[in-house]
């Protein structure tokens, strides 16, 4: 549901005299967004592409993740481990690993504590290891420098929060995977469930220049411990190392709802009442933060994503986008908790969430590298993950012919 103004409650979905996509619940708010002849817009057609091109089934799928296999486990022969996952107690990652178990992959899981985690994630998490008798990592960040880091980006006013724990968690796995010689990452990022997501709903978590000049400009607390990597340590892990990144889940078939039933028979796992309710600052930053400060509902892409493969009809996408996200009871006591954990009052993170937005790249960064509409980033962001063919590049160089 996108918003008229911030905090406005009791809107009706769909949005009336708005143009929508024929295929998704996205229409003509979303900035840039072009619709063809048919009323598909460019965000369900690149999916579509990304559908066909980037995700193998049934025995095609079979066969390559074999292969896949194979070359992990010959480049890890020798060492403790041949790859690391990265591990949150969420749908994605806890699947992953009982997938490369599967495969007979020998994985280190990297846990990151950003001081969010809830109970049922911490469980979640003891439940997989333990079952499937996975050595883990929990990098426990120090407090005052996360906490410090969240309340300069809520200060500067910027979209993507989420940049604080995910640039810290890439880091780590990239660094543990280097220090070890180990040179695959398999992680849960599939085009599945998350290929609709507009460009202008995140900022790209990997961008530490950005991070930086944000935190030098708002923060108050010297960041002596904190995971931090610079752009050219992130090429010299993915291209002078080798790590290759693998996103496993698009080499099977992935559906979110038989994966939930699976791990609650198999590991007693727990599910989450909402998408990413492993995480009470997600949570807050994703339905409240969000939605409030930059009319922005992350449910659209998640429901956008499971119509285009089938999963759920146009009626049920409605249906659920009428449902408010909080009660205003609920609401309260949510804010009341994240502004207490963070040091604010209640007033002065509401006053915050209601200050004008500002864009990342108001402040130094690196956003040219990490640009997907550029043929440069899509061909590293192949070679990255061993997926380059030649026989691509004519029709990658069409797609994106900006250098």
């Amino acid at each position: 549901m996108v918003l008229d103004q911030p905090g406005e409650r009791g809107d009706v979905y769909p949005k009336r005299n708005l143009r929508t996509c024929a295929l998704t619940l996205y229409d003509e708010t979303i900035p840039g967004l072009t619709f063809d002849e048919e009323g598909v817009c460019d965000l369900a057609r690149n999916s579509l592409w990304r559908l066909e091109n980037e995700v193998f089934r049934g025995d095609e799928g079979r066969r390559r993740l074999e292969v896949w296999a194979d070359k992990i486990k010959a480049t890890g022969r020798g060492r403790d481990y041949d790859c690391i996952i990265g591990l949150s107690g969420g749908v994605d990652s806890s699947i992953v690993a009982a997938r490369v178990i599967e495969l007979g992959l020998r994985p280190l899981a990297i846990h990151l504590d950003n001081g969010w985690n809830t109970d049922t994630a911490v469980g979640n998490i003891e439940r997989i290891v333990k079952t499937l008798k996975i050595d883990l990592i929990t990098h426990v960040v120090d407090w005052e420098e996360m906490r410090d880091l969240q309340r300069a980006y809520i200060k500067a006013s910027v979209l993507d929060l989420e940049c604080v724990s995910d640039h810290a968690i890439n880091t780590i796995i990239y660094r543990t995977a280097h220090k070890r010689g180990i040179k695959y990452v398999i992680h849960g990022g599939n085009v599945a469930t998350e290929s609709t997501m507009p460009n202008t709903w995140a900022y790209d978590k990997r961008d530490g220049k950005n991070l930086l000049a944000i935190h030098n400009k708002y923060g108050n607390v010297r960041l002596r411990t904190y995971p931090y990597m610079h752009p050219h340590q992130l090429f010299w892990y993915l291209f002078i190392s080798g790590i290759k990144s693998f996103p496993i889940l698009n080499y099977m078939s992935y559906s979110k709802a038989d994966a939930i039933e699976e791990l609650k028979e198999r590991f007693d796992w727990r599910p989450y009442p909402r998408k990413h309710g492993e995480n009470r600052f997600t949570r807050f930053y994703q339905e409240l933060y969000l939605p409030q400060k930059f009319s922005i509902d992350k449910r659209i892409a998640h429901y956008s994503a499971l119509m285009l493969t089938g999963e759920m009809p146009r009626e049920t996408a409605n249906d659920l986008m009428r449902q408010p996200l909080y009660t205003p009871e609920d609401e309260l006591e949510e804010l009341e908790f994240v502004a207490k954990k963070l040091g604010f009052s209640v007033e002065e993170l509401s006053t915050l969430m209601r200050a004008p937005p500002r864009n990342h790249t108001d402040f130094p960064n690196a956003a040219m590298l990490f640009d997907h509409n550029r043929f440069s980033v899509q061909l590293a962001r192949k070679l990255a993950k061993g997926e380059f063919r030649w026989s691509q590049l004519r029709e990658l160089r069409a797609r994106y012919p900006q250098l």
